[in-house]
Order: structure tokens, then C-alpha cells, then sequence
């Protein structure tokens, strides 16, 4: 195959599937696993996807942080695909059997992990007929219910006036329950200079943000899910007021309504994003609140619903 050059904004289309190239086994999303070799690093989610983009065969990564990315060239040759990311010195090598994929991460000539990985699960289903009663998960009281993501980090999360605050940089918070589909309300105070974010499910990130009016695009903008998927409408900036997100997730198919106006109408994630707790795309997973970018941030009136059974 040709190598492709790194575009800035490829991760905002989601790929073609390769029709035209049947023969290709790897042709699809999928979920991975890095395990580092080094002892006290822990295992970390990735995420693929095997496709056509503008008519051409290309690859497009989510690594454990930060914006999916094209993988800079990449070669398949029956049921080996190897790869290389943008920074040449990072390269996988993997190899598919019985519908799984293993092989390594290399860092130059180093082996830095294992890789293994299974075909991301389609997440298609019917819409519930009835949900159930909204629910607060936040008690505005105290933090019963919520825990760090990484209890090594220090938690600067409080409980002010009924309200969540992050006094400063530090630990996200998670629940301490698992979700699947639902619908969730919560309301935000973002200061000016702030960025947070919201993952559903501990995978996907709604972002939270106002940084500087052009250091983020709409990708990466409030709003969005971050590097995935674009608000239709922009609204006002408001830093430091309080707004509110009604976010309904069935499957992987997600609706926004950002203060009372529709700006993400039933559209497809295709994959994890970055800071994803794990990669097991087809079970519930917790709410996580992003605290470790900057202080500052509010959070209330966090509510779900989920179907009725």
C-alpha cells in the first residue's frame, strides 16, 4: 500500500468500509488492548478502524490519549497488517487468527508492548420504549456514590452548596455504578480557560470547554465528542454561567441537547476516545468527570434514566 500523510482533522469522518477490498480480513473497528512490558505501566485501551478514506485504503487510530489520527503508511500482506503511526518511531505489527488480532507495539527498534484486540461490537438495537423516572446520581451532599479513577492521584474534588467542584487540577471522579444505555442530565460551570470533559460509559468524551476562542476546532470544541464528533448548531460562549447538557446514548448512537437545543441529532461514535477507561465497548460502563486538566469546574443536578424494563 502507499504511504499516507498525516491530515490534522481526518479523525472528524468516520471511514468507508473497504467493499472493494473483500480480500482484506482486518476491514472493520477494532478494539484494542495495549500491554506495556515494563512492570509498573499499567494496560491502556486503543481503538482502530480499517477502511477506505476518499476512496483510498487507510487506517485510522485513537491511542490512549489526545485526537485519533491516520496511521502515517501502513501494509497488509494476507493476515498481517503492520503500521506505522505518524511519529515513525512507533509501529505495530499484528497478525489475525481465529478473529482476534495480537502482535507488538515497537517504539524504534524496542518492543514496548503487546497488542491484542477483538472486532468492535456493532451496538445496533431499538430505541426503548419507556424509560424510567430520572434519578439523581449526585446527591449534592457529598461524594457517596463517586471515586477517583486513579486513587495515586491527588482527588481535589468537593462538595460545595450542592454543587461538585474541582478545586484545582487533579483526580477525575467516576461513579461508582455502571450504565448502559441511557439518558443523562447535568448541569456545568466552566470558567474561563477551563477543560473538563464528560465520558459516558468511561469511553466516550463529551468535551467541556473554554479555552481560547481558536485553540480548539469543532472537533475538540465544548460540546463535542471529542475528535469523533461535531455540534451541528454553535452557541454563545457563557464561561463561568451555568448550562446544562440532556444526553440520551443507545448503543453508539448519541443525542445532545446543550441548553435546551438539539446540537448532535442520533449520530454514530464510532470508537473510544481518548482517556477511555477501558476498551470493552459492549458493556456498561461508569460516568466520568474530568479533573485533570484544569481546576474550577461545577458540576450539579446529575440525573439519569435508563429503560424501563
Amino acid at each position: 500500500m502507499k504511504p499516507f500523510s498525516l491530515v490534522c482533522l481526518l479523525a472528524a469522518a468516520a471511514l468507508t468500509p473497504a467493499v472493494a477490498q473483500k480480500a482484506d480480513p482486518f476491514t472493520g473497528r477494532w478494539d484494542l488492548v495495549v500491554t506495556p512490558k515494563a512492570a509498573n505501566v499499567k494496560a491502556y485501551p486503543d481503538w482502530m478502524e480499517v477502511g477506505l478514506k476518499d476512496g483510498a485504503p487507510a487506517v485510522r487510530i485513537q491511542p490512549r490519549s489526545g485526537s485519533a489520527f491516520y496511521a502515517k503508511q501502513f501494509k497488509v500482506e494476507g493476515t498481517h497488517l503492520s503500521l506505522q503511526w505518524d511519529n515513525a518511531s512507533i509501529t505495530w505489527d499484528l497478525d489475525l487468527k481465529g478473529g482476534k488480532l495480537a502482535g507488538v507495539e515497537k517504539r524504534g527498534a524496542s518492543v514496548f508492548g503487546d497488542l491484542a484486540g477483538v472486532r468492535a461490537p456493532l451496538l445496533k438495537r431499538d430505541p426503548p420504549k419507556a424509560w424510567t423516572a430520572a434519578e439523581p446520581i449526585f446527591n449534592g451532599k457529598d461524594l457517596t456514590g463517586w471515586e477517583p479513577t486513579d486513587p495515586a492521584l491527588a482527588n481535589h474534588w468537593t462538595v460545595k452548596d450542592g454543587e461538585l467542584v474541582n478545586e484545582s487540577k487533579g483526580a477525575n471522579l467516576k461513579t461508582t455504578r455502571k450504565f448502559d444505555d441511557f439518558k443523562l442530565h447535568i448541569e456545568f460551570n466552566c470558567p474561563d480557560d477551563g477543560n473538563s470533559g464528560i465520558y459516558l460509559r468511561g469511553r466516550y468524551e463529551v468535551q467541556v470547554e473554554y479555552e481560547k476562542v481558536d485553540a480548539n476546532d469543532k472537533f475538540h470544541s465544548i460540546g463535542s465528542v471529542y475528535s469523533m464528533l461535531s455540534p451541528a448548531v454553535e452557541l454563545p460562549r457563557t464561561p463561568g454561567k451555568w448550562e446544562s447538557f440532556d444526553i440520551t446514548l443507545g448503543g453508539r448512537w448519541l443525542t445532545v441537547v446543550r441548553n435546551g437545543v438539539k446540537t448532535i441529532d442520533n449520530q454514530e461514535i464510532a470508537g473510544t476516545t481518548g482517556g477511555a477507561l477501558d476498551s470493552n465497548e459492549g458493556e456498561p460502563g461508569p460516568f466520568y468527570i474530568q479533573g485533570d486538566h484544569t481546576g474550577g469546574m461545577k458540576y450539579r443536578n446529575i440525573t439519569i434514566q435508563v429503560p424501563k424494563k
